[in-house]
């Protein structure tokens, strides 16, 4: 069986302009959050938007991460 964890990562704006219209968003901090989570015996599994602008910016998302639960 597989337990999972949620670590919340915001996103910054800051990403610049966009070719298509409006500022770029750009998440701070994931690549660490994966990289430690990894050293723990955890596995990424993916991610959801956790906070959403009415524009359809995301602000923040929730990090996945799953591996086998202990005993098991």
């Amino acid at each position: 069986m597989l337990e999972y964890e949620f670590e919340t990562i915001d996103c910054d704006s800051g990403g610049g302009y966009s070719l298509f219209g409006g500022f770029g968003l750009e998440t701070s901090g994931h690549q660490e959050a994966i990289r430690r989570r990894g050293l723990d015996g955890w596995r990424y599994a993916g991610f959801v938007p956790r906070k959403q602008r009415a524009e359809g910016f995301v602000e923040t998302i929730d990090l996945i991460f799953e591996r086998e639960a202990p005993g098991e």
